[in-house]
Formats: structure tokens, C-alpha cells, sequence
């Protein structure tokens, strides 16, 4: 890093917990780094990169059991929709992608990525109604090969058909876009950032205080664990 690795790690921390840009830098200024806003979001779209190219080859522990569900989102003023697909028990956000819509979306990609990050299929898939889920669900995760997969698409209030986990994910992503007052582009690292900061920086309650990484048998080292996904990323990307 050329600049001092604890501001950079400092900045992505406030950043991801909910801070503005603006309010990150006065924060840094506090502690002695002035640097403007710009390049706090040009350091988030920078080591955002280079993690994530990390942590998709990261192969996670995760269960059988897999939600999926969608959330609106801003960009550039036009409404989107985020798919995200998390882990039942380690609730590891294992894929995400951004649609124009809801009702038309193709989500055969989005099971494609995450069966090829996790290195199998699910033998239950929760989700709510929407009919590309089940039609993805036939294509992607149910083969022959694999007929044991089931696809639970009657959600409820109460009990193991609920998707309150997912609805955590979907208050993240809110509160995350309050604060920055919509995305700029589809393509956004922002998204990617706050799924690195989900499954390996942020400890979940839910998870003894443990980190979804953790729950899955991934361990990062050191208390900086900002630091320590950068420095194993650029070593890996030769940076």
C-alpha cells in the first residue's frame, strides 16, 4: 500500500459500518490523515478489487441449505433489484447480482456462481414466490444427478420456511444505501465491499460472535483483518 495501511483499513472499516465518505474523512482527519473524499472511495474501489479476486477462490464450509431473495436498490435514481444468496447456518453471502427488474430476471447465473464458489449444490433452497427462482432452481441445482434438491418457495412468518436471515442481509444493504443516497453504476464495487465486510469482517451475534468466514472454517489472522485479506490478496494477485 502506498499510503499507511491502518488509515486505508481504518477508512474501509467506518465506511462499511454506515459512515459517509465525508464522515470517514473528518474521522481520519482526527486521527492525524487528511485526504480527501475522493480518495477514500478511489482506495474502496481499489482494495475492493483485489479482495474480492482473493475471496472468490476461498472455497467456504457452507450447509445444505441455501436462501436466496431480492432487495431494491437505487442506481443513479432508476430502481434495481440486488439477488443475494446466503448460507442457511453460516449465513455466508455466497453470490450476488444486480437486475433492471424483478418479475423478468434470469437467476441462473446467480445460482451458477454460487454453486461454483461453494463446490456443490443445495439440498434445500428457500426463497419467496418469484417464479425466475424456481425456474433457475430446475436448471442450475436440479439434475438428475442430483434429484434430493428441493426448492421450499412458500415462505412464512414462522418457522424454518421464514426468510428472516435473509431480511438481515436486505437491512445492511438499506442502511448502507441511506447513507450514500443511491449507487452510481451496476457495476459498483460498493456491493462487493459490503459483502467482504458481511462474511469476513463483521461478527454476527447469531454466530456466537463469530464471523460467517469463521462459521465456515475460514480463518484470517491478526486483529486487522483488513489488512491481513489485502496483504494474502496482493500477494496472491502479484500486486
Amino acid at each position: 500500500m502506498r499510503h499507511d495501511p491502518q488509515a486505508i483499513t481504518t477508512a474501509m472499516q467506518l465506511y462499511f459500518s454506515g459512515a459517509s465518505l465525508r464522515n470517514t474523512q473528518r474521522t481520519l482527519k482526527l486521527i492525524g490523515t487528511k485526504v480527501s473524499h475522493q480518495t477514500i472511495s478511489n482506495w474502496i474501489a481499489k482494495y475492493t478489487g483485489i479482495m474480492k479476486a482473493y475471496v472468490d477462490n476461498i472455497k467456504p464450509d457452507v450447509s445444505s441449505t441455501w436462501r436466496a431473495d431480492e432487495v431494491y436498490v437505487k442506481i443513479k435514481g432508476d430502481l434495481k433489484y440486488l439477488f443475494a444468496l446466503m448460507d442457511d447456518e453460516t449465513r455466508y453471502w455466497i453470490a450476488q447480482e444486480v437486475a433492471d427488474n424483478k418479475d423478468k430476471h434470469d437467476a441462473r447465473n446467480l445460482f451458477q456462481e454460487a454453486k461454483d464458489i461453494a463446490g456443490k449444490n443445495p439440498e434445500t433452497l428457500i426463497t419467496d414466490g418469484l417464479p425466475s427462482y424456481h425456474d433457475a432452481f430446475n436448471k442450475v441445482f436440479w439434475t438428475r444427478k442430483n434429484p434430493k434438491s428441493q426448492h421450499c418457495n412458500a415462505i412464512k412468518f414462522k418457522g424454518p420456511a421464514n426468510n428472516n436471515k435473509m431480511e438481515r442481509i436486505n437491512g445492511e444493504i438499506r442502511d448502507r444505501e441511506k447513507t450514500m443516497r443511491g449507487l452510481k453504476t451496476k457495476e459498483t464495487p460498493i456491493l462487493q465491499g459490503m459483502q467482504i465486510f458481511h462474511n469476513y469482517i463483521r461478527p454476527h451475534e447469531g454466530l456466537d460472535g463469530r464471523t460467517p468466514a469463521e462459521a465456515c472454517g475460514i480463518e484470517i489472522q491478526g486483529d486487522n483483518k483488513w489488512i491481513t485479506l489485502i496483504e494474502n490478496a496482493s500477494v496472491r494477485s502479484g500486486v
